[in-house]
């Protein structure tokens, strides 16, 4: 049975939105290392229709000399979940799930050897964090407050959890883990 482990980047009031905001902080060696930990534990992605989209075209289009991550984006099996896209064509090892089902998931889930990798994702992301599908939620809190934009946990979400771990970076991120309480 698959493990579904969530990386957001997130500012300090909860968005989640593109994050050009992150370019002020370096990314670090110590960050990666992490974010390898993760995906190291990952045999398969899912993703939103929208993150599919944007992501799709940049990691396609990178060579590993680029970034060490390129093998794991575009060989690992991608699994899209969106109502409106007919086909995961455009980016290797793509599969379309359908519209967004609890049911689906849970079934993916109990289907997958290995971690269920989710990056960005934000509509996908709250609709399992409220079914209780997200096992891990990885979040690199950066050290900005936006006042507006999409958030992690909208106004009237309930949520808690546990935090399983806590490290921070010399470019001020801190990574906190959490875990169903």
């Amino acid at each position: 049975m698959g493990a579904i482990t969530v990386h957001e980047f997130i500012t300090l009031d909860g968005c989640i939105g593109a994050p050009m905001w992150t370019f002020d902080y370096p990314f670090t060696d110590e960050m990666a290392t992490t974010i390898g930990d993760i995906t190291g534990k990952a045999t398969a992605i899912l993703l939103g229709r929208r993150t599919f989209v944007e992501m799709g075209p940049a990691w396609s289009a990178r060579t590993e000399e680029d970034d060490p991550g390129v093998p794991f984006f575009n060989n690992t099996a991608k699994h899209v979940v969106s109502a409106s896209l007919t086909s995961a064509d455009g980016w290797n090892n793509s599969h379309l799930l359908g519209g967004y089902d609890a049911d689906v998931i849970r079934r993916f889930k109990d289907e997958t050897d290995g971690a269920i990798y989710v990056s960005g994702s934000g509509t996908l992301v709250r609709a399992m964090l409220a079914d209780g599908l997200v096992d891990e939620l990885h979040l690199f809190v950066y050290p900005v407050a936006l006042g507006t934009g999409p958030k992690l946990f909208p106004e009237g979400t309930e949520s808690t959890l546990a935090l399983l771990g806590c490290e921070s970076y010399t470019n001020q991120v801190v990574h906190l883990t959490y875990g169903p309480r």
